[in-house]
C-alpha cells in the first residue's frame, strides 16, 4: 500500500472574486480536468495530490470555461517525507478551454506543459497538446447515446527526454433505464524505448483499478511498448446500491502482443447523506506470451485486489 503514515493539509487557498466571471486562486488546491486522464486529484487515497499554484477560471464567453494554473508545486500522494517520491518541484503551465455551448456535444482544447526541476524527475517534462470531444445525444426518454473521441500529441519539453507519442480515447454507449453500457478504446503510443506518459493523472481510474500500469505512467520511459486498453462498462443500480463492472484486454502498441486481461466490480451503498460503504474487487489475468514475460516483470504477473470502505462526508 502506498499510503504514508502521515496526513498532510490538501487545500488552503486565497480566492478572489471580484472580477466579473473570473476566481483567482492562489495557494495549495485540487485541480481535476475533464476525466482527469491527464490532471486529477487521486481522491481516494489518505493524502490527495495537491497543487501549490495560481489559477484562473473565466466565463465570461456564453458557454466557454478558460482555467489557467501556474504549478510550482506537487504534493504527492505518497507525503514530503517518502525517500524517493516526495513532492515534485515544477515550473509547469496548465491551459485548458471547455465550451459546452452546442447541443449534445462537449468540447475541450488543453495544453499543458509539464517542466519537473528535480534532476530525478525532469526526464518526465512534456508538453501535450490535445482536443477532446464528449456527449449524449437522447433518443426518447428511456434512450440516450454516448459518445466520447480524444486526440493528443505529446513531445519532450524543457530538460525532459527526447519524446514524440500520441494519444487517442474512442468510447461509443448506451444509457436506458439508468443502466449505462459502453465499449472504449484507449491507446498510448510506445516505439519500444518510451511511451507517452500522464504523471498528474488520476492514474487508478484508468487502465484497471490492479494498478499494473499505474508505475508506467509516473516513469520517464512510461510503458516502453505503449498499450491498448479496449474495455467494456456496465454500471447502474440494484436496491439503491450502485453497481460497476468493467473488462479490460490490454496489448502492446509496439509489436503488438497482449498484456493480459482484467475484471474490476464495484458496489456502493449509501448508509446516509453523509456515509457510504464501498467493496471494490480487481482481478487482473497476466498472458503468459514469451515476449510480455521477458519484457515487462509487472504486466507479466496475476494480481488481485479486494478493498472493502467507508466514506463519511461532512
Amino acid at each position: 500500500m502506498p499510503d504514508p503514515e502521515s496526513t498532510e493539509l490538501n487545500q488552503a487557498i486565497l480566492a478572489y472574486t471580484g472580477i466579473a466571471d473570473t476566481r483567482l486562486q492562489l495557494g495549495r488546491q485540487y485541480i481535476s480536468l475533464d476525466n482527469e486522464r491527464w490532471v486529477g486529484p487521486v481522491g481516494w487515497r489518505q493524502n490527495s495530490v495537491t497543487m501549490d499554484a495560481f489559477s484562473l477560471t473565466n466565463q465570461s464567453l456564453t458557454g466557454l470555461e478558460v482555467f489557467y494554473a501556474y504549478v510550482d508545486n506537487v504534493n504527492r500522494l505518497f507525503g514530503e517525507e517518502h525517500p524517493t517520491l516526495d513532492d515534485w518541484d515544477m515550473d509547469s503551465h496548465i491551459v485548458h478551454l471547455a465550451y459546452s455551448g452546442l447541443p449534445h456535444v462537449n468540447l475541450a482544447g488543453y495544453g499543458y506543459f509539464l517542466e519537473f526541476e528535480d534532476q530525478a524527475s525532469q526526464a518526465l517534462s512534456t508538453r501535450t497538446l490535445g482536443a477532446r470531444l464528449s456527449g449524449g445525444y437522447p433518443l426518447n426518454d428511456d434512450l440516450k447515446l454516448l459518445y466520447t473521441a480524444e486526440y493528443a500529441e505529446q513531445d519532450d519539453y524543457a530538460d525532459g527526454r527526447a519524446r514524440d507519442a500520441d494519444y487517442y480515447w474512442l468510447s461509443a454507449g448506451v444509457k436506458f433505464n439508468g443502466i449505462t453500457v459502453k465499449v472504449s478504446q484507449e491507446q498510448l503510443s510506445g516505439n519500444g524505448t518510451y511511451s507517452l506518459t500522464t504523471p498528474l493523472a488520476t492514474v487508478h481510474a484508468h487502465n484497471g483499478w490492479a494498478d499494473q500500469f499505474l508505475a508506467s505512467a509516473l516513469s520517464p520511459n512510461g510503458l516502453p511498448d505503449g498499450l491498448v486498453d479496449t474495455r467494456v462498462h456496465i454500471s447502474g443500480k440494484l436496491a439503491g446500491i450502485k453497481l460497476v463492472a468493467r473488462y479490460h484486454d490490454y496489448s502492446s502498441d509496439n509489436d503488438d502482443y497482449d498484456y493480459g486481461t482484467e475484471w474490476n466490480l464495484l458496489a456502493v451503498k449509501p448508509i446516509s447523506k453523509q456515509l457510504k460503504v464501498v467493496a471494490k474487487y480487481a482481478d487482473y489475468s497476466a498472458d503468459d506470451n514469451a515476449t510480455n514475460s521477458a519484457r515487462n516483470p509487472v504486466q507479466s504477473t496475476d494480481t488481485r485486489k479486494f478493498w472493502v470502505m467507508a466514506d463519511f462526508s461532512f
